[in-house]
């Protein structure tokens, strides 16, 4: 019997005989011999550029399809970014594809995945496609950090400020993200004895920045933390080694001393210390008590002793002056003249002037 295939445009057929592929037909009528009707014609349309097929295999391996379509088969390493029009489509894990190429621009970008970083003058555009997320590991690094990769352990390299993507499933990745600006550490509420047995609580703050990124990560598990720590000790290493009083009037010298008791650890760490300080001493509710007390006393002390002075002298400048007076009899004569005067303005007297001088007339007035 002979059959009668008509594809039209924008069709494909697919021509099988007992589950093998004999023929791809174009647009147009075809005519075929088949007696025993064992014939099966599948009409597909290139119009979808995805030939998606449960024998795809066998249609891509027959060579029928020639340059209609673009056949893609990815190994276990490989990946295939496929753009479709000038637009990118979608990113292609391991598999077969076929795609039309007859109503479509196909373009079809293989790559080897065992490099693990997707670098891409398009990369923007292909991390936003829906299936990005799935196919890559996407790490962005902000101005003032940088980022740290790792593959299967090791060190590979230090990632400037940018995005970056990474294959997913080629090996163990590692990202890590280091921030470069200066920060502060507080150490807050650390209860210390100091020498003579005072118990208070102090606050510092340390101000650092991080210098070396990659020794920062992979010398500890936490670079902070572990500074954190070692300026605890180091401040109660230098708080007990110091009497209150001490304490309190040289807070800079601790402050300069905890910098340096803590400046080589951070090294090792990849820190830099750029300041210390001592924000806060505070003192127990009775030793307070027992400061305000002891300010109270010598608060006291100093102005007994500024009044002493004060006595001193005026007792001392009395005394000169007595000795002016004892050498001069005129100026003694004036001065007589001066006490008169201040005694007449609060009585009414009447002065009689003789030869012994006023100031026995004026003794026997009064």
């Amino acid at each position: 019997m002979l059959r009668r295939m008509k594809i039209n445009a924008h069709e494909r057929g697919l021509v099988w005989r007992e589950g093998e592929l004999i023929a791809v037909l174009r647009p147009g009528v075809h005519w075929y011999l088949d007696p025993l009707l064992k014939l099966e014609v599948q009409i597909v349309s290139p119009r979808d550029p995805w030939l998606v097929h449960k024998d795809l295999d066998l249609i891509a391996k027959s060579g029928m399809l020639g340059n209609d379509a673009v056949i893609v088969d990815l190994r276990d390493f490989e990946r295939a970014l496929d753009w479709i029009d000038g637009r990118f489509a979608r990113i292609l894990k391991p598999g077969l594809y076929v795609l039309w190429t007859t109503e479509h621009v196909i373009r079809v970008e293989t790559l080897d995945a065992r490099a693990m970083q997707l670098v891409h003058g398009e990369l923007s555009v292909i991390l936003r496609s829906p299936d990005a997320s799935t196919m890559l590991e996407t790490l962005n690094v902000e101005p003032g950090h940088v980022g740290l990769w790792f593959r299967d352990g090791v060190y590979e390299a230090t990632l400037a400020p940018g995005t970056y993507a990474f294959w997913k499933n080629v090996g163990k990745l590692k990202l890590v993200v280091v921030e470069l600006r200066e920060l502060v550490l507080d150490i807050s509420g650390q209860e210390i004895m100091t020498a003579d047995k005072v118990t208070l609580r102090l606050n510092a703050l340390i101000t650092y920045r991080i210098t070396d990124a990659l020794r920062s990560v992979t010398e500890t598990d936490g670079a902070p933390q572990a500074l954190y720590r070692t300026a605890q000790l180091a401040l109660r290493e230098a708080v007990g080694a110091r009497d209150l009083d001490t304490l309190l009037v040289s807070k800079e010298a601790l402050a300069t001393e905890l910098a340096e008791r803590i400046g080589p650890r951070a090294t090792e760490l990849g820190i830099t210390v750029v300041a210390a300080g001592i924000r806060d001493i505070i003192l127990p509710g009775d030793m307070k008590d027992l400061m305000n007390k002891v300010m109270e006393a010598k608060k006291a002390a100093e102005a007994s002793l500024i009044t002493r002075r004060e006595e001193t002298a005026a007792m001392r400048m009395q005394s000169n002056t007595a000795k002016i007076l004892e050498s001069s009899p005129t100026l003694m004569k004036l001065r007589e003249l001066e006490v008169l005067e201040k005694v007449a303005k609060n009585a009414n007297l009447t002065v009689v002037l003789g030869e012994d001088g006023l100031a026995n007339r004026v003794v026997k007035m009064l």
